[in-house]
Order: structure tokens, then C-alpha cells, then sequence
């Protein structure tokens, strides 16, 4: 099947490992050029290497977004690479370790900011221009914890990373409610528990593999970890021509959770 990414330019923002380097493989194959942004930049370079490198149009871009006016610069380097980016992935996020439910202010706005912030920078600076072309996709990748709002569950999400994931969720609806009239279709995937590399569940079950099996068993109905290659299909799927009247859309990729 033709997605009708061929020549579009997509931005993907925690591109180098993981689910973000999973869409970008996806993505390529369908024909897509790339703008890899993250904060490891020899896995950046290794990326843009393994799928063919500037000379078939793809870029990279090493930086840490969560310092102030760097989500600026990324969408502004974007433009000078494309006058036009097609598509943008956002695939930031994380409790950055904060737990507290009553923690201070800071934390829960730091939070906030990596998991939510950071897209809103970048969006405002690049939605304009798709309005104009009748065109754009920007797929956010939140969490079934937005969701779930259950931080007290075995190993459940802290709250302020909770709290973020749900408003994100609800970015997502607005904004797509605003710009589903441009054919700008925003939209998000909310997957579960997925073992990804250096992550949290690597460790756990690393260090802890019998609690682990205890809460896949309890708290997984399929009964194992996603796996990012799992994630991807249903990004590229939302950054595609056939994502028309996905406007505000959040796919559960939970493996059953509800």
C-alpha cells in the first residue's frame, strides 16, 4: 500500500534509539527524507548513516531540547533544511525522576515542559506553513498513563509525568479539532509498557525480573512488553495520506490495558 509519503519531509524529534528510531526506519522505506533530532549525536550519525546519509536528503541535529529556545532553533533549522516540513513526530517525554506528589513547583513545570512544552515551541513555528499547503501531520507519542491517570498503580508513572501525559492528550484533541479544516491532521499514539534500551523497564527487569514477570502477569493482559517495532507501523500510518480524518485521534497500543 502507497502511504503517499514519497518526497514528504518529516521531522522527528528523539529520533536516535528506541521507538523514535523505529519510525524513522519505517518512515524511509516509504520514501520519506528524515530531520533526526536528539541529544546523542554518534547515534544520530550512525542513524543517518544506516539510511543513506545528507546525500539522500536526509539531516541530523544533535541538541538537548529541554534548554531554553534550543525546540526554536530545531524548528527553524528544519526550515532552512525544508522550506516546508510535511510531517513532525514528536517523541520526547519522561518523569526526568520526579516522584513527589507534592513536589515544588519547578519539578512538575520541568516535567511539563520535556513532555509537552517542547512540541508546543516547536508546532507554533512550523504549523503555519502547512496551513498554507493544505498539509501537515504531527503525531505525538504520549503514554497510556495520560490516560490511565493511576500513578499508585505497581509501577504506574509518577504523577507529575501523569499530570503532563493527560494534558498533552488533550492538546492533541484540541489542536486537531482546530486545524482538522487545513487538512493539518494532529494526532497521537499512547502506548503501554514497551522495553526499550537504557529505559526504565530494561532495568527493572535486569534488577528485578521477578517483580517484573508479577506485574506483566497482573497488569498486562498480553502478558509481555511492547516492543518499539510494535509502536512505529501506527505513527507512520498518522503521518500518512491516509490519516485525512484522524484529526485528534489517541491510539491505545497497550497490549490490553484499559
Amino acid at each position: 500500500m502507497d502511504l503517499g509519503l514519497k518526497g514528504k519531509k518529516v521531522l522527528i524529534v528523539g529520533a536516535s534509539k528506541n521507538i523514535g528510531a523505529a519510525i524513522t526506519r519505517f518512515l524511509v522505506k516509504e520514501g520519506a527524507a528524515a530531520f533526526l533530532v536528539s541529544r546523542d549525536e554518534d547515534k544520530l550519525k550512525a542513524l543517518c548513516s544506516e539510511i543513506g546519509g545528507r546525500e539522500a536528503g536526509h539531516n541530523y541535529l544533535a541538541t538537548d531540547l529541554r534548554m531554553e529556545g534550543k525546540p526554536t532553533e530545531v524548528a527553524q533549522a528544519a526550515l532552512r533544511w525544508a522550506d516546508g516540513v510535511d510531517v513532525i513526530i514528536h517523541n520526547v517525554g519522561g518523569a526526568l525522576g520526579y516522584k513527589d506528589i507534592l513536589g515544588a513547583r519547578s519539578e512538575w513545570e520541568d516535567v511539563w515542559r520535556f513532555n509537552v512544552g517542547i512540541a508546543i515551541e516547536i508546532n507554533r513555528i512550523l504549523i503555519p506553513s502547512m496551513r498554507q499547503r493544505k498539509w501537515g501531520r504531527l503525531v505525538h507519542i504520549s503514554s497510556m498513563a495520560g490516560q490511565l491517570g493511576e500513578p499508585l498503580r505497581p509501577f504506574g508513572g509518577a504523577l507529575p509525568y501523569v499530570a503532563a501525559k493527560a494534558y498533552l492528550n488533550s492538546y492533541v484533541k484540541g489542536l486537531g479539532a482546530a486545524l482538522a479544516v487545513d487538512n493539518v491532521v494532529v494526532s497521537g499514539v499512547m502506548p503501554g509498557v514497551v522495553l526499550s534500551q537504557g529505559k526504565f523497564w530494561e532495568k527493572m527487569q535486569q534488577n528485578e525480573p521477578q517483580l517484573v514477570k508479577d506485574f506483566l502477569d497482573h497488569y498486562c493482559p498480553a502478558g509481555r512488553f511492547g516492543k518499539p517495532e510494535e509502536i512505529a507501523p501506527f505513527v507512520v500510518l498518522l503521518a500518512s495520506e491516509y490519516a485525512s480524518f484522524a484529526s485528534g485521534a489517541l491510539i491505545p497500543l497497550s497490549g490490553g490495558q484499559v
